[in-house]
């Protein structure tokens, strides 16, 4: 992220994106419209919408091959969006934000960003910050690594409108789970120490130069082994200016708005 080295075209994660989109223009729609054959008929649009944007998409399907792997793929989309609708009930939802850009920053000077999928309020002001996964839910023991995304919303969340979210919802398509989190100050605060931590360790090695990789089962997929010291590559110049303060500019990817206040 930092270097924001391109990234080839991925099958997987482009269906995400599809799928994100489609649920998020389901909302355009009055409750009683919000159906499972509506949305799923949402997708070719989306697609086409997407393709303009990023012409690059198309080499997703080789030449030969683009009417019967491209309906593939989109069966394949269909099927997530199908099983969101046993997951939640989209006609008894009005969410206050889609695709929601969050700011912050920290006593520290350290600026947090990120975009939420939905955000719903109740009528007592209770907030529920909602993330949508195309994948399968991780097992039990991995639960804590997948609530750290969640967690950093609701710290940003908490530090912009000081209301603790009353639920944080992982909504899994790709197994049909469900997992949710009740989070509470301390658990905030926590995150924001470990956030700090990180981004020390981010200066320090900017500083020395010393970057040193952190090797998984995932790394035979990485499009960057060619810069990976793991792979006996060498990493390009960091590119961001460190200042004397622990304070980053990240260039907003969209415009800022606000979480409406509680009722």
């Amino acid at each position: 992220m930092i270097d924001r080295l391109p990234e080839k075209p991925s099958a997987a994660a482009t269906r995400g994106t599809l799928v994100h989109a489609v649920l998020e223009r389901l909302f355009d729609h009055p409750a009683p419209e919000r159906t499972a054959p509506r949305a799923k008929a949402l997708l070719p649009g989306q697609w086409d919408r997407l393709l303009e944007s990023k012409p690059e998409l198309a080499e997703l399907f080789p030449e030969g091959d683009e009417g019967a792997g491209l309906a593939r793929w989109l069966t394949e989309a269909e099927a997530l969006v199908e099983r969101w609708f046993t997951l939640e009930d989209p006609t008894r939802l009005e969410p206050v934000e889609r695709e929601f850009f969050v700011e912050t920053e920290l006593e520290s000077g350290l600026r947090l960003r990120g975009i939420i999928d939905r955000v719903d309020v109740a009528p007592t002001g209770e907030v529920r910050i909602v993330d949508y996964k195309t994948g399968k839910a991780p097992r039990p023991e991995y639960a804590e690594g997948a609530l750290f995304q969640m967690k950093f919303y609701a710290l940003v969340v908490w530090r912009l409108k000081q209301v603790v979210p009353r639920r944080l919802q992982l909504v899994y398509l790709g197994s049909g789970d469900v997992l949710t989190y009740d989070p509470v100050v301390a658990d905030l605060e926590r995150v924001e120490r470990k956030l700090l931590a990180l981004w020390g360790a981010i200066r320090e090695a900017t500083e020395s130069g010393d970057w040193r990789p952190r090797p998984t089962k995932l790394c035979g997929w990485c499009d960057h082994q060619a810069v990976c010291p793991e792979f006996g590559g060498t990493p390009p110049p960091y590119p961001l200016v460190i200042s004397p303060g622990p304070r980053r500019e990240v260039p907003a990817a969209r415009p800022e708005a606000e979480l409406p206040a509680e009722s």
